[in-house]
């Protein structure tokens, strides 16, 4: 089990009470990147039995205002939080299964991440999200292809 941050220290420094839901919220976060709310309150009950889920999702709420949680949202996906925040990270999700993964950069040419024109706008962050099959979904779906090809092999093309 990883050690969490000095999660009561954090909420002091951003000017939130020090409460047990909160430190309890921060460490399912901690614990479980890339979570859905449910599964934190899932969490917070093992530890906090009579936390309610709208106490977990207020916390949630309190907790991104100020920045020490990240909330991200890939299309038809629940909402998901990080405690990874202060930098401009990038998700990768799988279509099958919805595993969700951190990618720190984007590289080679990508003109969309510094927009063609602002509008007036102060840009200070790009949020990109690639999709594709996690490793598993992959071999998964591998198999699943070469099971249904109509084209059978004899094992004897490469010999």
């Amino acid at each position: 089990m990883a050690i969490a941050p000095d999660n009561a220290q954090r909420l002091r420094a951003a000017g939130l009470r020090v409460t047990q839901p909160r430190i309890v919220v921060m460490d399912a976060v901690h614990l479980h990147p890339h979570a859905h709310t449910d599964s934190i309150y899932t969490f917070a009950r093992t530890v906090l039995p009579a936390v309610s889920r709208q106490a977990v999702y207020d916390v949630l709420d309190a907790l991104t205002s100020v920045g020490l949680v990240r909330r991200i949202q890939p299309a038809g996906h629940a909402a998901r939080y990080e405690m990874r925040v202060g930098d401009n990270h990038h998700h990768i999700v799988c279509r099958s299964c919805g595993l969700i993964a951190d990618a720190d950069c984007a590289v080679g040419e990508a003109p969309c991440l510094s927009p063609s024109h602002n509008h007036g706008f102060v840009v200070d962050e790009a949020e990109v999200i690639y999709w594709g099959s996690c490793p598993e979904c992959a071999s998964k779906n591998l198999v699943t292809a070469r099971d249904h090809s109509p084209i059978q092999s004899t094992g004897k093309e490469h010999a």
